[in-house]
C-alpha cells in the first residue's frame, strides 16, 4: 500500500514545525532550558508565540519533536510487522533502524545532557516514556487477542523500551542491541566466563 502524495499545505506546516524544534534546540543548547522562553523560540524561528503553540504542545515537547508520531510508530512495528515476523523480531527492526540513527547523531550527547541537567525536562520524558509503554504493551496484547495490561505483553514492551537506554554507553551500539533481543527472545542465561 502506497502512502498518499503530501500536499504543499501540508509540507509547508512541517517545514514550520521544523524550523521551530531546530531553533529551540539551538537556543535550549546555547543558553539552557530555563533561559529561554517560547518567544525567544518564536523570535529565532520568524514565527509568532501562537504559531509555535500551534505546532507543540509547550515548551517541553519543542525539545521532543519527534515523539509525537512514536506511539504510532511503536504501534506500525507491532501491527505491520513482515508476514512470519514474530514481534520480538519486529521490535528487535524497529529500534536498529530507528534508534541507531538517533544515537549516532552528532548533538546526541548534547542532547542527553541537556534533558538529565533539567527536571522538567526529565520528568517530561519519564510521562512520555510510560505512555509509549502503555501504547506499546496495548499493541502487542492486541495482537496476540489478550486484555490490555496483561503482565507478558507489558513486560515485553517495558524491556523492548529499555533497549537504547541499556545499549547507549556500549561500545557497538547494534550488537548491544543484538544481544538484548537475543535474551529477549530467547531467554536469559548466565555469561560464559572469559576464556585464558
Amino acid at each position: 500500500m502506497t502512502e498518499p502524495p503530501i500536499g504543499r499545505r501540508e509540507r509547508k506546516k512541517a517545514a514550520t514545525r521544523q524550523a521551530i524544534a531546530d531553533a529551540a534546540l539551538r537556543l535550549f543548547l546555547e543558553r539552557g532550558y530555563d533561559h529561554v522562553s517560547v518567544r525567544d523560540v518564536a523570535e529565532a524561528a520568524d514565527v509568532s508565540p501562537t504559531t509555535v503553540f500551534k505546532h507543540f504542545t509547550g515548551k517541553e515537547a519543542l525539545v521532543f519533536d519527534q515523539e509525537e508520531s512514536t506511539d504510532a510508530r511503536l504501534t506500525a512495528a507491532v501491527r505491520r510487522r513482515e508476514s512470519g515476523q514474530d514481534v520480538i523480531e519486529a521490535l528487535r527492526r524497529h529500534v536498529l533502524d530507528t534508534w541507531l540513527p538517533i544515537a549516532a547523531h552528532p548533538q546526541r550527547e548534547e542532547f542527553n545532557h541537556l534533558v538529565e541537567s533539567t527536571p522538567a525536562l526529565r520528568a517530561y520524558a519519564e510521562r512520555m516514556w510510560i505512555r509509549h509503554t502503555d501504547t506499546l504493551g496495548a499493541a502487542i496484547a492486541d495482537e496476540f487477542g489478550v486484555e490490555h495490561g496483561n503482565l507478558a505483553c507489558a513486560a515485553l514492551a517495558r524491556f523492548a523500551l529499555d533497549v537504547p537506554l541499556l545499549a547507549q554507553g556500549q561500545k557497538d551500539r547494534r550488537a548491544a542491541v543484538e544481544e538484548v533481543f537475543d535474551i529477549l527472545a530467547n531467554g536469559w542465561r548466565p555469561p560464559a566466563e572469559p576464556t585464558a
